[in-house]
């Protein structure tokens, strides 16, 4: 794994820029950006990423951006591959930078496509886990119980398993990330630069905004959700499934923390803990957890 030190100097993501305080997404568009060091060119759907990088003819990006409509960015990355390609240019990583809603849900048809064309690009899903952008609605990534403003009381359906749907594509390298853990993030985008065809990779990035937490706690959450086993961070190279080692110790259900350390910090869970504590729902989640590891080591092991 790079060092701190060893990171690039030069900012791709500018001062100035629309992010909202304690953006959890300009952590990771940073050093995916490092890693890539402007060989790249960017394509944004509907998103907080399209907000971020400012109004025309300013930029918060020092790199080609190219924003296109909810459902079509993978589509539209599919096209500029082509293009680069037609001239002769076999080097530029051409990267889609997309949240939840344009993934999970909006985007999943254009996707599907451009994976099954094994299109040689890199496909950044970017989940908070709710249409931030567009006033925090539920979408298909939005936990089980989590209040939005769609679901006020609570969603009553876990999050759909997009990476087993992208499994079944094969793409030639996945990952998942989190914006917690910003070197490891860096070694993964460095490693989908050297490897040609359909990549993905999967960033969980929490939202002050939209999960109703202090700025200052993002970092916290991220690892949190880590160490409560929450989120697994992992990669697969073809066939071979690599166990991430900052999750590798929490394989282990005793080695957790309690889900409700994860969940108590975040006000989009409050009404499992007031007025008064909701056990049966917090055991749900809990279980949920250890479903969410059932499947990935069965599916990839």
């Amino acid at each position: 794994m790079v060092t701190t030190k060893e990171l690039p100097l030069k900012e791709y993501v500018l001062k100035g820029n629309a992010a909202c305080a304690g953006c959890q997404d300009m952590v990771a568009l940073r050093h995916a950006h490092k890693a890539l060091e402007g060989d790249v060119i960017q394509v944004v759907p509907a998103c907080c990423t399209s907000v971020v990088q400012s109004l025309w003819p300013k930029s918060g990006l020092g790199i080609p951006v190219l924003n296109t409509a909810f459902p079509a960015a993978a589509a539209t990355a599919s096209g500029v591959k082509a293009a680069l390609k037609a001239k002769g240019n076999n080097h530029t990583q051409v990267m889609v930078w997309a949240g939840d809603g344009g993934t999970f849900d909006i985007g999943l048809q254009a996707l599907s496509g451009a994976l099954e064309r094994r299109t040689d690009f890199l496909y950044i899903c970017y989940n908070n886990q709710v249409y931030s952008n567009t006033g925090t609605q539920r979408s298909g990534a939005t936990p089980l119980h989590a209040q939005t403003t769609t679901t006020w009381y609570g969603k009553t359906e876990p999050e759909k398993m997009l990476d087993l749907i992208v499994a079944a594509h094969e793409p030639v390298y996945q990952f998942t990330a989190n914006s917690s853990y910003p070197r490891d993030l860096y070694d993964k985008i460095k490693k989908a630069q050297e490897i040609e065809g359909p990549k993905f990779g999967h960033i969980f990035l929490p939202c002050p905004q939209a999960w109703n937490y202090p700025v200052e706690k993002g970092v916290e959450i991220g690892k949190l959700a880590v160490e409560t086993g929450y989120w697994i961070m992992w990669e697969r190279v073809g066939d071979e499934f690599i166990l991430g080692k900052y999750s590798k110790r929490y394989q282990d259900p005793e080695k957790r923390k309690p889900i409700e350390e994860f969940l108590k910090i975040q006000g989009r869970f409050s009404r499992l803990f007031k007025p008064k504590r909701n056990e049966a729902k917090i055991q749900e989640l809990q279980d949920y957890v250890q479903h969410r590891w059932d499947l990935v080591m069965k599916t990839f092991t």
